[in-house]
């Protein structure tokens, strides 16, 4: 008898995933096409929507391909996970009321000002445990009241990106827990919606659709939806959502364990039985999300990630068109360069200033430039400074909650690098645990798929079904030359404020 399988999509806000995961953990088939959001026609510089017709083509497309190249037969569920945040008003007939507004959309910047007048941030914070971020879905809720009221009128309802993925799939509609709890709307401390926080924006409760946990069934696919995808008409549609608080779950990290989510961004998240909002994560820029599971709280610092490398690619290693050898070639380098870069360290734009503001922190540093310096010192120093600043990250998680770190889990795009897990563990201390099977995200999506079907009881069943192996790096000879560095590392941003605040109102007044 064949395994079950499970299929994921996987919708990124670069990269759109199918994939078939069978009971085991493993990925039997996946394909994948790019994704990006795109400026509104005819909207002010700095607008951004995704095209939802173009999500659901490639999501169809890739889909369908996936499915011929499995038994289909053996397939017990789909789910969808995706980015937080973003989401749209949909008509009673599935049809958008209005395009998703991307989180790098620049409209709602204003009205988060405005926000902080009416309602103080602290107070926002200690209910949903956001601060009042411009890409905060609440604010483009408000945005949408203003300018287009029409679209939140009953009978619409707003939907999340799985959400919006779901109804395509079931023609049922959702708001998954892992969602909501982006949207800066929700009362953590009781998991559902804040009253409060609705009221300030004019929103009434009634204009979201059933609250879902991850793992219960949505609905079942259509024979509409499976003529699209190529799914099997009938099975179930299973709860996931927000893909940042799937991984933790599919890497099997410990409770005791920090978790590093390495992308173009990273996020470093603990998940705790108990974190209550308080002013130093406020004050630090700690978000506390809901967990997947019922009962955990998952606090965590965002900060820039593999953007910085990419920077680096861009315009030190152009001359290769390939970008796998130009990232070969950028860790050959940067292993040369040594400890240290040869005198070189960089700053990334998170530690220029505190609290909110580092989200959109934009100024970075790269000191000790000389003739001298070569594309491989610059590519160290930018590991280097990534993981000095996820130290700070952790510096700041731990005494914002009393979490103490046995371990790193490190999943992403970034852990495959082993260079940079190495100098992670070097600069941090801890050792640097990750899996074989980089997928993470849709490793934890398709556990909680299989407990929807009913393949397995529960999540802890799943985990102990599922072989995803593991690497782990220990802290090697370079650490105490780390700590010295790190405490260099840690003392210039104080010192260098004034220049960078007088650097970007200069970048600004260009702009």
């Amino acid at each position: 008898m064949k395994s079950p399988l499970v299929m994921v999509i996987d919708c990124g806000s670069t990269k759109i995933a199918v994939t078939a995961v069978d009971d085991r953990g493993h990925l039997i088939y996946s394909l994948s096409l790019p994704n990006s959001s795109h400026p509104q026609p005819g909207a002010p510089p700095g607008w951004s929507i995704w095209d939802w017709e173009e999500i659901w083509d490639k999501v169809a497309s890739l889909s369908r391909q996936v499915c011929a190249a499995v038994a289909t037969g053996s397939i017990v569920a789909v789910t969808a996970t995706t980015f937080g945040a973003d989401g749209a008003p949909v008509r009673p007939d599935g049809q958008l009321a209005y395009p998703p507004i991307s989180w790098r959309c620049s409209r709602t910047q204003e009205l988060a000002v405005r926000l902080a007048d009416k309602v103080s941030p602290w107070e926002v914070y200690q209910q949903t445990g956001y601060q009042i971020i411009p890409f905060n879905t609440l604010l483009r809720l408000l945005w949408l009241r203003e300018n287009a009221p029409e679209t939140l009128e009953p009978p619409n309802c707003w939907l999340m990106m799985p959400g919006l993925l779901s109804l395509k799939l079931s023609g049922e509609r959702s708001i998954d827990s892992t969602s909501a709890t982006t949207t800066m709307a929700i009362d953590l401390s009781r998991r559902t919606w804040s009253a409060r926080l609705l009221d300030l924006v004019g929103i009434d409760r009634s204009l979201f659709p059933r609250w879902v946990e991850p793992g219960d069934v949505i609905g079942y696919v259509t024979s509409a939806a499976s003529a699209e995808t190529g799914f099997p008409a009938g099975i179930p549609v299973v709860a996931t959502g927000h893909d940042t608080q799937f991984a933790p779950v599919g890497s099997g990290a410990r409770q005791d364990e920090a978790v590093l989510s390495s992308g173009t961004w990273e996020i470093l998240m603990a998940r705790l039985d108990r974190c209550v909002p308080n002013r130093v994560g406020f004050e630090e820029g700690l978000l506390i999300e809901l967990d997947a599971q019922p009962g955990l709280l998952d606090p965590q610092i965002l900060m820039i990630g593999s953007a910085v490398l990419e920077w680096v690619r861009r315009h030190f290693f152009a001359q290769f068109e390939d970008r796998a050898a130009a990232y070969s070639a950028m860790i050959c380098a940067a292993r040369e360069s040594g400890f240290g870069a040869r005198g070189l360290l960089m700053l990334p734009s998170f530690v220029h200033s505190s609290g909110p503001a580092r989200k959109h922190g934009s100024l970075g540093a790269l000191l000790g430039l000389t003739l001298e310096s070569e594309p491989g010192d610059i590519c160290r120093a930018a590991l280097e400074g990534l993981s000095f600043q996820m130290c700070e990250a952790l510096r700041i998680l731990q005494n914002a909650t009393g979490f103490v770190a046995s371990g790193l889990r490190v999943v992403g795009g970034g852990s495959r690098n082993d260079l940079w897990n190495q100098i992670r563990a070097d600069v941090s201390g801890l050792p640097v645990t990750t899996i074989e099977q980089r997928e993470a995200t849709t490793l934890g999506a398709a556990m909680f798929a299989f407990v929807g079907a009913g393949v397995f009881d529960s999540i802890a069943e799943a985990q102990a079904a599922f072989d995803s192996g593991e690497v782990r790096y220990e802290p090697g000879p370079d650490r105490s030359r780390y700590e010295d560095l790190f405490r260099l590392y840690s003392d210039l941003p104080p010192r260098l404020q004034p220049t960078y605040r007088r650097l970007l109102e200069i970048r600004t007044e260009q702009r």
